[in-house]
């Protein structure tokens, strides 16, 4: 029962430059000049619910800050109580990286897992200037030849959101995850309205992401993710097709402080 963590970061693999005018609450142009050129997302905070088919299954949680060269991405989902009883579930995934220009480059990606009697650590480090990606997992570390440019998966779906998205647009990341690097294709399907958390009923666009690796983002079907149709780009409902039905994240609650 690993979905929580998996529909996490559907936040994963999505989708990523100004701030939207019809954005949740917290966003202004003042706070928006003071953060970096290639993460506008800096004070972000998001909270979603997480299920499967009609069962409660958790929650997952995201914030984007500063870091000391650059940003930090640090997400977590846990199992509600019910859950706990059969399958306890706290997981933790952090991404690092700094702004080379107005693009993002990732230099950590460090997955802590606690699920039920498993219990595992990956950190994977980008070593950008060298070429090269370092993953340790195990108490085995391994050497990937990956060109400067290369994003893990959270970063992924911020540089899709920083791109301009329409209907019928196809966009590629270069990603690197589960040993593997290539460019993940996303498609943008079509608009629909959904309700946000803020109250009001906003047009988002439908994207789906094309995965080629397994592991943390693996999925048996598709994966789809609705977000805000304006500048920001802003998660609002995200869909995993797994092996028994589907799992669903809604986004409960969304702030945006000053960077």
């Amino acid at each position: 029962m690993r979905f929580v963590r998996k529909l996490l970061i559907c936040l994963a693999l999505a989708a990523w430059p100004a701030l939207a005018a019809q954005a949740a609450p917290g966003s202004d142009s003042a706070k928006a000049a003071r953060l970096p050129a290639c993460m506008p997302y800096v004070g972000e905070s998001m909270r979603f619910n997480v299920g499967w088919e009609f069962i409660n299954a958790g929650v997952a949680e995201m914030r984007v800050e500063r870091a000391r060269d650059g940003y930090r991405v640090d997400t977590r989902a846990r199992s509600n109580k019910l859950l706990d009883i059969f399958h306890k579930v706290r997981d933790r995934l952090i991404s690092e990286g700094i702004c080379r220009g107005d693009r993002l480059q990732s230099t950590l990606f460090d997955v802590t897992q606690n699920e039920g009697h498993y219990h595992a650590r990956k950190t994977v480090r980008f070593l950008w200037k060298k070429n090269k990606v370092v993953r340790t997992k195990g108490g085995k570390t391994e050497t990937f030849d990956v060109p400067a440019g290369h994003l893990n998966a959270l970063d992924a779906f911020f540089a899709v959101r920083k791109m301009k998205l329409k209907p019928g647009d196809v966009v590629s990341v270069p990603l690197f995850d589960s040993r593997k690097r290539y460019m993940v294709e996303v498609r943008v399907l079509g608009r629909k309205r959904l309700r946000a958390p803020w109250g009001e009923r906003v047009r988002c666009i439908v994207i789906e992401p094309k995965l080629k690796t397994k592991g943390i983002f693996a999925s048996k079907g598709k994966v789809k993710i609705w977000l805000t149709d304006d500048a920001r780009h802003i998660p609002l409902k995200m869909v995993a097709q797994i092996k028994f039905g589907h799992i669903v994240a809604r986004l409960a609650r969304y702030e945006r402080r000053g960077g």
